[in-house]
């Protein structure tokens, strides 16, 4: 009797976790150019057309300019010119989603937004670097990130996440395999210099000694990094 008891609560746990998250599919929205998909299990490429439906573990690969714009839930990514990328995870419930992309190579552009009073766990991975999201829009190619909105966390290959926020960038350094923000100088402008008295040298006028860096200027400047990396089939 308890046997059977315990068999009967067991199916109902398992019955209430597949309801509770289903995986789900996603959508070619618009596409340019030559955009190709593979289906989980399958060798082939195939044209992509507009409104294909893709399941998890599906491949994506596009071409030289092209383009593909693909609906994740409610959450869009487009796939820029030659990138090859792979869905390896796509899961919802009634109040949350998750999503995992995998990129080979190239660069997407994702818009991540969680459904309606609920969340969502977005992670896109690279062989270098991992960026993870709950709400924002940035672009990534797998070393190099940049955001637009919201903020990431970026990690390298040591798992040490760094916060990016809106309006910064940052990049996976290939030698420590450590996330790295993007350098920012700080720089103040001098005052205007005054008027040299008349009868003196104008050479004479305050400046910096010869042989010194310029002083600072307000403002601010960003470096950072972007590349693609080959793309083959």
């Amino acid at each position: 009797m308890k046997n059977a008891l315990l068999a009967v609560i067991l199916c109902f746990c398992f019955s209430l976790s597949l309801v509770s998250a289903q995986e789900t599919t996603a959508t070619i929205q618009e596409l340019k150019g030559t955009v190709e998909v593979k289906a989980s299990g399958t060798a082939d490429w195939t044209a992509a057309r507009q409104g294909m439906r893709l399941a998890k573990a599906a491949s994506i690969s596009t071409g030289i300019k092209s383009t593909a714009v693909i609906a994740l839930g409610n959450s869009i990514i487009t796939v820029r010119p030659l990138t090859r990328l792979s869905l390896e995870e796509l899961t919802r419930n009634q109040d949350a989603e998750k999503v995992d992309i995998y990129i080979q190579s190239g660069r997407i552009r994702t818009e991540v937004s969680p459904p309606s009073g609920g969340k969502i766990d977005f992670t896109v991975r690279s062989p270098m670097a991992t960026a993870s999201v709950r709400g924002t829009t940035f672009d990534f190619d797998g070393e190099n990130l940049s955001v637009t909105s919201g903020r990431v966390n970026l990690s390298g290959s040591d798992g040490v996440p760094t916060v990016v926020r809106a309006g910064e960038s940052s990049y996976v350094s290939g030698r420590f395999g450590r996330a790295v923000n993007t350098a920012r100088v700080t720089i103040t402008r001098p005052a205007a210099a005054s008027p040299a008295p008349a009868g003196t040298d104008s050479t004479t006028v305050s400046g910096p000694p010869v042989g010194t860096s310029p002083p600072p200027t307000n403002g601010s400047l960003g470096i950072g990094l972007d590349w693609y990396r080959p793309n083959g089939k």
